[in-house]
């Protein structure tokens, strides 16, 4: 599954997630990350390296990549609205609550049932 992790904070907040993201096991195991440029909006020109790319491979937790990042946004002083993308699929964390979280991974845990690659 392919996965895209956009910032409002931009490439150097995205690269500390990278890093992040590389350091927790059950995430590093799991998936190939990188920091990529990402199609222009209307109105943009060019592209910008604004988007963090994950490819989840066999062994994947959503719950696992959830937790991480919202563990990873707790350190920040400015914590940055997060944007998870898969297809059509959009998830937007925020504030990192119990019921966030939860329905963060029950929204990839679908997007995952029904990805014909994943």
């Amino acid at each position: 599954m392919r996965l895209e992790v956009r910032l409002e904070s931009g490439a150097r907040e995205l690269r500390s997630l990278q890093g992040w993201l590389r350091s927790d096991p059950d995430v590093r195991n799991s998936a190939e990350t990188e920091v990529r440029g990402s199609t222009p909006r209307p109105g943009e020109m060019g592209t910008a390296l604004d988007v963090l790319q994950l490819v989840t491979g066999n062994g994947w937790s959503a719950a696992s990549f959830v937790l991480a990042l919202a563990a990873w946004r707790q350190t920040r002083s400015q914590r940055p609205r997060v944007e998870i993308r898969h297809g059509e699929t959009v998830i937007i964390l925020t504030d990192c609550s119990p019921e966030e979280i939860e329905q963060a991974t029950t929204a990839l845990n679908a997007a995952a049932d029904e990805d014909p690659d994943a």
